[in-house]
């Protein structure tokens, strides 16, 4: 087969959130996001509007009192269209934009509360415009402001009532400006967290998804040097055994037409001529088993290597044992056949130059690599100098074993000494099957 609007929340070390058309590029809108600020606008004027009926309701009584109160209500809800519709959302989270709304929202609602005791409702949305001011300091001295002048303003104003009890009102003030900023900049630190979080999550997704392309692009690569070589083996073993086969049974072919006259004779280089057909078909038949794994087309890698392993055994008459060690997973089409080949070669290395009394192969799945151990206690060799691959015999020795895992990013580590056998240990990285493009067909 071949390989081939959400916007971030922008929360400030405050904990208030940005007005929905925020612009942040690169982002797309939150739903939450926007329902937070709608709620914080709908707070905004019913914190307003609640304290405005029960003073027209209930308040002072004298005309000209309630008019004025009214009126201070009319230009506190200008003020507060201004802060949460007019202004550009940009412009509204400025530094100096956001200490202007503060100090309006301060003003009237202190005024107001002077007035009457029920606008001591709408200071409390004080606490919200100081918590969009920055930096912390400035922010924590609007929260304590705004509970200074919400705690006092009934009592004759700030300057009286410190006056008459500076330990009490100074205690209050600085453990509700503690409580509310801390709680805020706690809320803040939280979604900064959350954000940074989130954005983490994004980089992780969009790696993993160039892995995976970059894992398709090796693993492509990968099959088609493995293809160049698959083609290279085959072109020399043809010219090394098919085509000096066949050159051999025209010789002897010949020679038997010429020898028509000696029964003998005849008989002798017919027989040679049979002799050398066998001997490549029998070479034919093994250069078509080299071209595809048929073991992984009906079994599992490690039931495929355990097959290929008693095989050897029964034909060699050396016991060969294999284990699987991990969770056994689907791999890529392209490393169960590289692991399957290495295989082969390993046990085919063995039985022409080990001599060996047993031989064992481990295949481990270990997460994101998967390794395969073949070891044996054979004669083994000096790594420095390694057995030459037969030429005519098939097969690519340890260079051979060595390319293919290098094909796939993997790596190949010999050790052995002479008269010490030889492991050999083959890292590969484990792409799941699923790597696999499913528009790809097979080939």
């Amino acid at each position: 087969m071949r390989l081939e609007d959400v916007r971030d929340v922008k929360l400030d070390w405050r904990g208030s959130m940005m007005p929905p058309d925020s612009p942040d590029p690169g982002d797309s809108p939150v739903r939450w996001h926007r329902w937070f600020a709608w709620a914080e606008t709908a707070v905004a004027w019913l914190l307003l509007i609640i304290p405005t009926l029960l003073s027209a309701l209930f308040g002072d009584q004298n005309p000209e009192h309630r008019t004025t109160t009214l009126l201070l209500a009319a230009g506190a809800a200008a003020w507060l269209g201004l802060a949460t519709a007019a202004l550009p959302a940009k412009l509204r989270d400025h530094p100096l934009a956001a200490a202007a709304v503060f100090a309006g929202v301060v003003t009237f609602g202190s005024i107001l509360q002077s007035r009457e005791t029920y606008f001591v409702i709408f200071m409390i949305y004080g606490f919200f415009a100081a918590m969009r001011m920055k930096p912390m300091l400035v922010a924590f001295l609007g929260v304590g402001i705004t509970s200074l002048l919400i705690n006092t303003m009934t009592l004759g104003g700030p300057i009286h009532a410190l006056s008459v009890s500076p330990g009490i009102w100074g205690t209050v003030v600085v453990v509700q400006t503690v409580a509310i900023g801390g709680g805020g900049a706690l809320f803040a630190a939280v979604g900064r967290q959350n954000q940074e979080r989130k954005r983490a999550l994004e980089q992780l997704a969009a790696a993993e998804a160039e892995n995976r392309g970059l894992q398709r692009q090796l693993l492509t690569q990968a099959r088609e040097a493995g293809v160049l070589d698959e083609r290279q083996r085959l072109s020399q073993e043809i010219h090394d055994t098919l085509a000096q086969g066949f050159t051999g049974i025209i010789t002897q072919l010949e020679a038997a037409a010429q020898a028509r006259g000696d029964a003998a004779e005849w008989e002798r280089h017919l027989a040679a001529a049979t002799q050398l057909a066998r001997e490549n078909l029998t070479a034919a038949r093994r250069s078509v088993d080299a071209l595809r794994p048929e073991p992984l087309e009906t079994a599992t890698l490690p039931e495929a290597l355990a097959e290929v392993a008693r095989l050897w055994s029964e034909r060699t008459g050396v016991p060969a044992e294999f284990s699987t060690t991990g969770t056994a997973v689907p791999l890529h089409p392209e490393l169960e056949a590289t692991l399957l080949r290495i295989t082969q070669e390993a046990l085919s290395n063995v039985a022409r130059h080990a001599r060996a009394s047993r031989a064992g192969i481990t295949l481990s799945y270990m997460g994101d690599e998967v390794t395969l151990d073949a070891r044996d206690d054979g004669v083994g060799f000096d790594p420095a100098h390694p057995p030459a691959p037969p030429s005519a015999e098939g097969g690519h020795g340890l260079p051979g074993m060595r390319r293919r895992a290098e094909r796939l990013a993997g790596t190949l580590h010999v050790e052995s000494e002479p008269g010490g056998g030889t492991a050999i240990s083959v890292r590969l990285p484990a792409v799941p099957a699923a790597t696999l493009d499913p528009t790809e067909g097979a080939s």
